[in-house]
């Protein structure tokens, strides 16, 4: 077959988590996963076919922390997830901790939340399927707090295209952190208008961040989530809610 594409240029593509990190006696492990099964692009006469979504293969983790970036992010965690994934993972102490960054464009038209949100559904589906021992914690920041807004069944202009977390995976998401949530411009946060997840979410909107707050005027305070000390205390938050 022609110009196949080898899997490992894409394995990054695929919804297995990238690395586990044991945190404890005062130094940090990371041990790179190794999948038996790995998407697949194959490129047929100018055509790209890509195979669905693979079972995860990876070794199951305690806690599998995902988080989806903000609009106009490059791939990974972002300015805000970057530092709450960096600090959760060494608040879990002694527990090992896979980490996923959701895939999804993170495009400016704002829709792209809706594949986001199947894109975090696929991810956390296939690890509970695998892993009955893991707990979850989901997090977004700006288009990326939709992202999660939309997996935990809130209505946003892109939930038509998104997807839910089934009720067999929603009870083991521990905690829903996030930041600068555009739902805030609806008057809601996730606290209060999901009965199933509120209890389990904290969500942080900066004073004046116009993504969030109605009325806001400073667009700064939007992007300083990461420095103020917020991602600091959701990642406190988080790991707070995990059991045992």
């Amino acid at each position: 077959m022609r110009n196949t594409v080898r899997a490992s240029a894409i394995a990054a593509a695929s919804r297995i988590p990238t690395e586990v990190t044991t945190v404890g006696a005062g130094r940090r492990r990371k041990t790179r996963l190794c999948a038996n099964a790995v998407t697949v692009l194959t490129i047929v006469a100018g055509a790209a076919v890509v195979a669905g979504p693979v079972a995860f293969a990876g070794p199951c983790s305690d806690v599998d922390v995902s988080f989806a970036r903000g609009t106009g992010e490059l791939p990974g965690f972002g300015i805000t997830g970057g530092p709450f994934v960096n600090r959760l993972t060494s608040e879990l102490s002694g527990r090992s901790v896979s980490t996923y960054a959701v895939n999804y464009a993170a495009d400016y038209s704002q829709l792209s939340a809706g594949p986001g949100s199947r894109d975090l559904v696929d991810h956390i589906s296939s690890v509970a399927a695998a892993c009955p021992g893991t707990q979850f914690v989901i997090g977004g920041y700006s288009q990326g707090a939709t992202v999660i807004s939309n997996a935990v069944g809130l209505r946003t202009p892109s939930s038509a295209s998104g997807a839910v977390l089934p009720s067999v995976v929603a009870d083991r998401i521990a905690a829903v952190v996030v930041f600068g949530n555009p739902l805030g411009l609806q008057g809601q946060t996730i606290e209060t208008a999901s009965g199933p997840f509120g209890s389990r979410a904290s969500s942080y909107c900066n004073f004046g961040d116009p993504v969030c707050q109605l009325g806001g005027f400073n667009t700064f305070a939007h992007l300083t989530y990461g420095t103020n000390g917020k991602t600091t205390q959701g990642a406190a938050f988080a790991a707070s809610r995990i059991i045992g």
